[in-house]
């Protein structure tokens, strides 16, 4: 009966949770929809809070230090696990879940300003504390309420056709954390195993991280003379990412990277040779001049940008249906035509449209006041500021929310980056430029920036609680509380870290984002072009490949992202396709998909978790480095050599899988 609380101990993910369902088949959860479960409580909301704060400190000085924004719902996860356990809660899952996904607000809302505001610093503008906290307040709030209404196509009507690694694996750790038994342990040793692994990398530097071709004279040759190089980054957590994202997506994933890094720039350099002066915007050096990797930056990563603009506006094309739909669905709710008999199942309950509604409105109010009075003061650009954040946010929500689902990585930056540049457009031709032009661009571009991080990741809360069976308008409510804590907390530590290290000069930390935002944003504002034919270039790209039926997103996404994390994505899922076709048993081979998934988790896990921890450390200052042995290319070949092996144990473990486990 609906209202009972349950006291049953969950038996793990059903079998056709990560599969397509046949015509009349239902996924039913872990915690059943007619059943109520401790969920949003003193602890699990206290918990996420505290969870917020903390890890949007870590990540905010990560990120800056080297421009990685670590995924903080795993490590969140092992930790909401791990209290459960030491404190003996009963039907902890839902309550997990909710702290997850409070505390996960800290590494979007972390990306959105990061990548953004402490351009401001290093352009050497004013910028204040209300700026920063109401850039990433209202831009979280603004993600929140556009991805609401597509919950259920992303997270339920594509059922089995995304992967969602990230929410593949949180998870797993959160069902085999309750579950315990057999794959508890299988997760707790390739958890160990991955966590170490990169541990060692991170904070000792045994090994180096990324290998090149360039170990060898041949391969120095060919990334000199003909820009060919190859790049592999080490990484036990990028590896299981590879496995749960499978071969599909990952071939097309490495095949635009392909495209990028061995026809794209070895072009580009065998025409350099010929010119005798630099191009582009901000360019000092000769193309002739630069190696393969300067090339991919300054040139023909913006043609992948230009994909991912062009791939995010086919699929807003294709998926109209589901946008009418929503809107038609959200009218009927608000104004009472909801038909009559419609169950109101627990699991399927979103926040009521009327307040996702006036929540959009209320929002768009808001950003139009904070820019009014606190970026622009003029209404007139104040309305064209609140235009640009709500189109592109709209537009771009379900590209996020897409490429988090494909790869778990969400293109925010090369998102933001068109953000400015268009920004930076419209603010010119209405005659808003110089040092009011670059604020105004770079704080829309942090609203923006930030609506996009928080729409992309909370699709992977979502995705989880559906596979759990929380009830999603609790997920909904409570992420508005986390994320003001994130938002209040960010503005304070960017500031904190500016009077501390500063983003520019000796000793400060390096903003990579934030420092490629600034060299955009100054240009523009003076009137200098932007790579218009490098983005339609790209863009043309997209409509090719999607009318040849190739993913475009996918494609766009691996020739924007450095070759390096693509290629261990590939390692990945020609693994998973090895384990699963080699036997003639369907259930053995599906026994071993599933002991895959959790090794993979485990190294994904591990991963983050590892990463946390160096983080603090590099924060406290212990430095075990040896910078000399980690640059060398000694280091490059045991590298590759460690990462040959972790793949062969990951191998070796999942064929270990036996049908009646």
């Amino acid at each position: 009966m609906s209202g009972n609380i349950s006291n049953e101990k969950p038996i793990g993910l059903p079998s056709n949770a990560y599969s397509e369902l046949k015509p009349g088949e239902e996924y039913v959860p872990i915690m059943l929809p007619e059943n109520e479960y401790p969920e949003t409580s003193v602890w699990s909301i206290m918990w996420g809070l505290v969870m917020a704060a903390l890890f949007s400190a870590a990540a905010a000085y990560l990120g800056l230090k080297i421009g990685q924004v670590f995924e903080a719902a795993i490590p969140i996860a092992i930790i909401a696990v791990g209290l459960s356990t030491l404190t003996k809660r009963k039907n902890a899952l839902g309550e997990n879940v909710i702290i997850q996904s409070i505390g996960a607000t800290s590494g979007t809302i972390v990306a959105g300003a990061i990548f953004t505001i402490p351009a401001l610093y290093i352009l050497e503008l004013e910028v204040q504390f209300y700026q920063v906290f109401f850039a990433s307040l209202l831009g979280g709030f603004l993600g929140i309420l556009f991805i609401v209404p597509f919950r259920k196509y992303f997270v339920a009507d594509m059922h089995g056709k995304f992967p969602f690694p990230e929410a593949t694996a949180t998870t797993e750790v959160l069902v085999t954390g309750e579950k315990g038994g057999n794959q508890a342990l299988v997760l707790v040793i390739s958890g160990i195993i991955g966590g170490v692994y990169d541990f060692v990398v991170a904070t000792f530097g045994w090994w180096s991280e990324v290998f090149t071709t360039r170990v060898v004279a041949a391969g120095q040759s060919l990334a000199t003379d003909l820009k060919l190089v190859f790049r592999l980054n080490t990484s036990a957590a990028i590896l299981g990412l590879g496995y749960i994202v499978g071969l599909k997506y990952t071939a097309i994933i490495a095949a635009g990277s392909f495209v990028s890094w061995y026809v794209l720039i070895p072009m580009v350099a065998y025409f350099g040779e010929f010119i005798t002066t630099p191009i582009g915007a901000n360019v000092q050096l000769l193309i002739r001049e630069m190696s393969a990797e300067q090339i991919f930056s300054q040139y023909v990563r913006h043609i992948g940008i230009g994909g991912i603009a062009m791939a995010g506006l086919i699929g807003i094309i294709k998926s109209s249906g589901i946008i009418k739909t929503s809107f038609v669905l959200g009218y009927n709710e608000i104004f009472g035509k909801k038909k009559s008999g419609e169950k109101n199942v627990r699991t399927q309950l979103d926040l009521p449209m009327g307040i996702i509604a006036g929540g959009i409105v209320v929002t768009a109010v808001f950003i139009f006041i904070f820019f009014l009075f606190g970026v622009v003061d003029n209404v007139m650009l104040a309305l064209v500021g609140l235009a640009i954040v709500l189109i592109i946010s709209f537009l771009f929500t379900t590209v996020a929310a897409t490429a988090i689902a494909i790869v778990g990585t969400n293109p925010v930056s090369g998102m933001t980056l068109m953000t400015l540049i268009l920004s930076s457009v419209v603010l010119v031709s209405v005659g808003l430029s110089g040092t009011a032009g670059m604020v105004s661009a770079l704080i829309i571009g942090g609203v923006v920036c930030t609506a996009l991080s928080q729409a992309g990741a909370f699709v992977t809360d979502l995705k989880i609680g559906y596979w759990l069976g929380t009830s999603p308008y609790k997920q909904e409510k409570w992420k508005f509380v986390g994320t003001a804590v994130s938002a209040a907390t960010v503005a304070w530590i960017i500031m904190v870290l500016n009077e501390t290290y500063g983003f520019k000069g000796q000793g400060a930390l390096v903003a990579p984002q934030a420092n490629a935002m600034a060299a955009v944003i100054q240009p523009l504002m003076s009137n200098q072009p932007a790579p218009w034919m490098l983005y339609l270039g790209g863009a043309f790209m997209a409509l090719i490949l999607t009318m040849i039926n190739v993913p475009a997103l996918a494609f766009a996404l691996g020739m924007y992202l450095p070759l390096e994390l693509n290629t261990p994505l590939l390692a990945g899922g020609l693994i998973a396709y090895f384990v699963t076709t080699r036997s003639k048993d369907e259930a053995l081979n599906k026994a071993r998909r599933e002991r895959g998934t959790l090794i993979a988790s485990g190294f994904i896990a591990g991963g983050a978790l590892m990463g946390v921890l160096s983080a603090i450390l590099k924060y406290l200052e212990f430095d075990w480095m040896n910078r000399e042995w980690f640059e060398s290319h000694s280091a490059e070949i045991l590298g590759l050599v460690m990462f040959l092996l972790i793949g062969l144990y990951m191998i070796w473990d999942t064929l270990r899988a036996k049908k009646d486990e």
